[in-house]
């Protein structure tokens, strides 16, 4: 017999997840009786593992062979804490570790608890939303482009439907400097195409003027790319997308500019005086210059990518503070918050800085940050991140649900290993943010979800432009897509959805996941599957706002229940190659569905099902 706590279970802990200061949790251990316990405690450490508090659990109940051994505890500051126990008998005192969702003594896991400020809430309209990424320029084009201030060379396809070009220079440099004039107004045409998939947020890859197709080499915070259009476009964009129940965000990347930007101005494509071209620049002390100007530092590198200080009190007053800062230009321009590129290179204090600013200009705007693993204990360079604990963003990317599916759908996972990472995620992440986590399945930074999902092949640049799917990789990419996405749409969150990913677009990282999107030659049988997912979504509450508990996740099945306000439906995958009989009920969505009888359904092999409770 084993000592039994699960801290993912109320009978055990109370309440589930995070803490508030002040808020009481009561802690419940089964000890065997065998053992001979007198009493327990809670060594409670903080998150250097020094110690924090010690709570004594004493002997409250007993339940057949085992004793119930309580205690109850506050914690007083928002942090991140860890816990053990220690069993305490007459003549002996031994630990207890966590061991998965079970026990171990004397060597295992510590289990972790965050407290968070009382006053952390995250915009409603960010809870359970439906997201939609946008490359701007491969969504859409309309009009002529504005090549204004572009430096040579460049190159702007006459044909939309023409490959990106992904050939490096002699020199082996990749320039990203070919464009398709994707534009505001051509994003403002098609909401409402965005709109009839469900989404509510619309999320923009940088917008500023730049000179890569990309545009992470900011040239100028504060004015749009002339080929996206005006500032008065971005208005209107903001404006009509707000008429149709969506909310508009932007990449704020504020850990580099570009070397051909308005503040470093190495190619002398801006007027005025930038930090490459004097050191009395009023930009000069945003850089790091290991000798001035030609040696500095530089983002992974790239030196057309000088990284910023980010504490520097200039940049901090131009970014956050100033009257017309960069986060209250476009704010004020109809923008709804910002997703933070590279928030792990961003220090707390300047996204505290910001987030509180942000709030304070526009109190329901969302601060999203791109953080790749579980933001609730990250370590970034060698910092215990306080991304949460300390009030600092709203939600995260969540890729550790994005590796999860595509584990469980590659044959990697049974399907144990989904279940702990959505647990550990729901039980590590305030709910607040729990709900309005980006869960993505495509970005930029990714390979399109429908390679993803079959081909791991690794070779050259010019293999992989020509490489596509074949029939059969493209059968089985198709419906494991189908699959994963119902996941993705039915998991605690807030799915986001890679332009073009619902039109069934393949290819690999940059820059074949950002070819243009296939107007005219979708799929049509995948749109529709997004279109009805959006429904979905936003016909069930539960699957918006609702909690999260399994009741099945071996042999390569998955069973979760959502509930929310008393309302709950059961999501059933079967991604083994054999039927999976379950209870019948109401059917709202399925795949691949067989009745078996009044009272039982079968999913067949690959099907998948929402039954309403």
């Amino acid at each position: 017999m084993r000592i039994l706590y699960n801290s993912r279970e109320t009978e055990f802990k109370s309440p589930f997840g995070t803490l508030v200061p002040g808020q009481t949790c009561t802690i419940n251990v089964h000890v065997p009786a065998s053992v001979q316990a007198e009493f327990l405690t809670c060594e409670l450490l903080y998150e250097d593992h020094s110690p924090a508090q010690s709570v004594k659990l004493m002997l409250d109940a007993s339940k057949g062979a085992y004793q119930i051994f309580r205690g109850e505890f506050k914690l007083d500051t928002s942090a991140l804490y860890f816990y053990y126990f220690r069993v305490h008998t007459a003549n002996s005192c031994f630990r207890l570790f966590r061991q998965g969702d079970d026990t171990n003594m004397e060597a295992g896991d510590l289990w972790q608890l965050s407290c968070v400020p009382v006053t952390f809430h995250t915009p409603d309209w960010a809870k359970g939303a439906l997201i939609y990424q946008v490359f701007p320029d491969r969504f859409y084009k309309s009009g002529s482009c504005d090549l204004t201030g572009k430096l040579e060379p460049y190159t702007v396809h006459s044909d939309w439907d023409e490959d990106v070009e992904w050939r490096p220079t002699p020199e082996g440099i990749v320039l990203n400097n070919d464009f398709y004039g994707g534009n505001f107004k051509g994003i403002t045409e098609k909401l409402p195409y965005i709109a009839s998939l469900g989404v509510t947020i619309l999320y923009l890859n940088p917008i500023g003027k730049a000179f890569s197709n990309h545009r992470y080499d900011t040239g100028d915070y504060k004015v749009p790319d002339p080929m996206l259009g005006t500032t008065e476009d971005f208005r209107i964009l903001c404006e009509e997308a707000h008429k149709l129940g969506m909310k508009v965000i932007l990449d704020g990347v504020y850990s580099h500019t570009g070397s051909n930007s308005r503040y470093f101005n190495r190619e002398n494509a801006f007027e005025g005086v930038g930090a490459f071209q004097s050191r009395e620049s009023p930009f000069y002390s945003w850089y790091t210059f290991y000798e001035w100007p030609y040696n500095y530092h530089s983002w992974w590198d790239f030196n057309t990518l000088p990284t910023i200080h980010k504490m520097d009190p200039a940049f901090i007053r131009f970014i956050i503070s100033d009257e017309d800062s960069v986060v209250a230009h476009w704010l004020k321009l109809g923008a709804d918050g910002f997703r933070l590129d590279v928030a792990d290179e961003l220090p707390d204090e300047f996204l505290k800085l910001l987030y509180d600013r942000v709030k304070e200009l526009k109190p329901d705007a969302l601060v999203l940050g791109e953080v790749w693993e579980d933001a609730s204990n990250k370590k970034a360079y060698n910092l215990r991140r306080t991304y949460f604990t300390n009030a600092e963003l709203d939600s995260v990317m969540n890729y550790p649900f994005r590796t999860a599916i595509l584990n469980f759908m590659r044959g990697w996972d049974s399907g144990r290993g989904l279940k702990e990472t959505v647990m550990s995620i729901v039980e590590n992440y305030p709910p607040e943010v729990v709900a309005a986590n980006m869960n993505l399945l495509g970005t930029h930074d990714t390979p399109r979800i429908l390679t993803a999902l079959v081909d791991d092949f690794d070779g050259s640049r010019e293999e992989k432009a020509r490489r596509r799917l074949s029939r059969n990789n493209m059968e089985v990419a198709r419906e494991r897509l189908l699959m994963a996405s119902f996941l993705q749409y039915t998991l605690p969150g807030s799915p986001s959805l890679y332009y073009g990913d619902e039109a069934l677009m393949e290819g690999y990282k940059d820059p074949f996941n950002r070819r243009t999107y296939p107007w005219g030659r979708e799929d049509w049988e995948m749109l529709n599957h997004f279109k009805r997912l959006g429904k979905l979504r936003r016909d069930h509450e539960a699957l918006r706002l609702g909690d999260i508990r399994f009741f099945e996740a071996e042999d390569k099945h998955l069973g979760f229940v959502r509930t929310y306000g008393g309302k709950s439906v059961k999501i059933y995958v079967n991604r083994s190659g054999d039927p999976w009989d379950i209870p019948a009920g109401s059917v709202t969505f399925g795949y691949n569905i067989q009745t078996l009888a009044p009272d039982w359904l079968t999913l067949a092999p690959r099907g998948f099902c929402l039954v309403e409770e």
